[in-house]
């Protein structure tokens, strides 16, 4: 099984990576619990780089990733420009295929 990824929050650099991005909300409560994790930071730099931040190297569960939401605010806020280090945004990976019954003719 792959995630789906997903971020939370609105993040304005994502979409200016294409001509006519757009923004998708989904509630959290959407999703069983147990279907989310999390990292601070898009996944590949937030298990690779090491700066000795305390959120570094770690995949979180959805209340532990509000926990270090309140600690540490949404990067895409504090980090806008990348100026900050890698981390733009919390990179969600939901581990569900949801079933949709098929197109009837």
């Amino acid at each position: 099984m792959v995630p789906h990824y997903m971020i939370i929050g609105e993040c304005p650099w994502l979409r200016e990576w294409y001509q006519d991005g757009r923004t998708v909300k989904i509630a959290m409560d959407a999703f069983h619990p147990l279907t989310l994790s999390f990292t601070y930071g898009d996944s590949f730099p937030a298990m690779r780089v090491q700066d000795g931040k305390p959120y570094r190297g770690k995949v979180y569960t959805l209340s532990e990733i509000m926990e270090v939401i309140r600690e540490y605010g949404l990067p895409q806020i504090w980090n806008a420009d990348g100026q900050n280090g890698p981390e733009r945004y919390i990179e969600a990976q939901i581990w569900d295929d949801i079933s949709l019954p098929e197109e009837q003719d």
